[in-house]
């Protein structure tokens, strides 16, 4: 069973992932699941073992952007209708209610700055309220938020795929760009099932594909940058892991990222796979 541990001891800093433990007779009865400190992990776990512990760490690790990676992204495909009815002058209702601003004129209209400010954590949602529309116009908050909750729902064949890495062994965590309501894609979808929300750029304040936030990623995490997998949808984020080491994969649908993974060397195959492999054979 995976061991939770949360520790800090001096030659790795802020590490929190998953260990696969062997079990000690001598020490204690069996593993368990749990959160702990540095000092409270001498039950199981001492500092003194930390580097044996790394040793059996599972390679690579896996990072994965969220939305149109793992998650349906409600902003680029649900939310522009919902502005539209904002922003639109309606002379003749029957008309124009049926209109949908394009994508380039909403982005026209919003804030130059303050989703991305808001993806930072640098602002408060009261203050993304006050600052969304450039015009200083008022927004309906809680309309957009429930807007984007309808939204939210994994892509198909991905919760699958997060399923198997799961039950080969694999971490996983989430290396997004997105604001605190990634709270609400959580009570939706239960993404911590597979994943950690580890690094999520309202933590860190960064964004990708800014250098530093992977360079923290990696730091973190306490491993050569070549043994993580970074998966996004956006070329552009991939190309900026991939020039500080990580391996690198554009996600355009499960069954292809199945296909990248296998080709560097990482174990997708089930219980189920196994199963069937072993009857035909």
């Amino acid at each position: 069973m995976a061991l939770l541990i949360s520790c800090k001891p001096s030659s790795i800093s802020n590490i929190s992932f998953p260990f696969i433990l062997e079990k000690n007779q001598t020490s204690c009865k069996s593993t368990k699941m749990g959160s702990f400190s540095s000092n409270n992990i001498s039950c199981c776990v001492s500092t003194s073992s930390i580097s044996t512990v790394v040793a059996q760490r599972k390679l690579p690790i896996l990072l994965f952007d969220v939305m149109d990676t793992i998650v349906h992204d409600p902003f680029y495909h649900d939310v522009p209708n919902f502005l539209s009815r904002q922003i639109l002058v309606i002379y003749e209702c029957r008309i124009l209610l049926r209109l949908r601003m394009p994508m380039k004129e909403l982005l026209e209209c919003k804030h130059p700055t303050a989703w991305i400010e808001f993806e930072k954590g640098l602002i408060t949602e009261e203050e993304l309220t006050r600052k969304f529309f450039k015009d200083g116009r008022s927004v309906d908050m809680e309309g957009l938020k429930n807007c984007m909750r309808r939204g939210y729902s994994y892509l198909e064949g991905v919760e699958g795929l997060l399923n198997s890495l799961k039950e080969n062994g694999y971490e996983i965590h989430a290396f997004t760009n997105y604001p605190i309501w990634y709270q609400m894609i959580e009570d939706k979808l239960k993404l911590s099932n597979y994943l950690s929300w580890t690094f999520c750029s309202c933590m860190f304040g960064k964004r990708k594909p800014d250098p530093d936030f992977y360079s923290e990623v990696v730091k973190h995490l306490g491993v050569e940058a070549s043994n993580c997998i970074f998966v996004d949808d956006r070329m552009r984020n991939v190309e900026a892991a991939i020039e500080l080491g990580l391996k690198g994969l554009q996600f355009e649908n499960a069954d292809l990222l199945r296909k990248d993974l296998s080709l560097l060397g990482v174990d997708i195959s089930t219980n189920e796979s196994q199963e069937l492999t072993e009857c035909s054979s």
